[in-house]
């Protein structure tokens, strides 16, 4: 899977949390770093059939940037699942920018990559 804090935002304690725990249950993860662009998302996912993309967002301002990605993410041929989260979000806001799953913490983001990599 692919982790990202959005273009914009620097903030990547919490991204680099999921990270961890993820990799402690077993996950590969290609973590692309802090202030990513939408369209490096979106040429990894691609590059690697990435199954499910996280993203991550502390600050409201960056908030458009992810929106973008989760567009660009789901006009791909076969586009990931995508789960986001961060302090500015919230399960509605998720909702509204058609991300898959909101993940309130690390241990939800193992909840929802069973989810994801079990439902194959």
């Amino acid at each position: 899977m692919v982790l990202a804090t959005v273009e914009g935002d620097i903030h990547d304690i919490g991204k680099n949390i999921v990270k961890t725990v993820l990799e402690n249950y077993g996950y590969t993860i290609i973590d692309l770093g802090r202030d990513v662009p939408a369209e490096t998302i979106v040429e990894t996912v691609k590059a690697n059939k990435i199954r499910l993309v996280g993203l991550s967002a502390l600050m409201t301002t960056t908030l458009p940037a992810m929106e973008k990605t989760i567009q660009l993410l789901h006009q791909l041929e076969c586009p990931p699942k995508i789960m986001v989260g961060g302090a500015v979000l919230t399960p509605q806001y998720a909702n509204e920018m058609q991300a898959d799953y909101y993940s309130k913490d690390a241990q939800d983001g193992v909840r929802i990559a069973k989810e994801v990599f079990e439902n194959v």
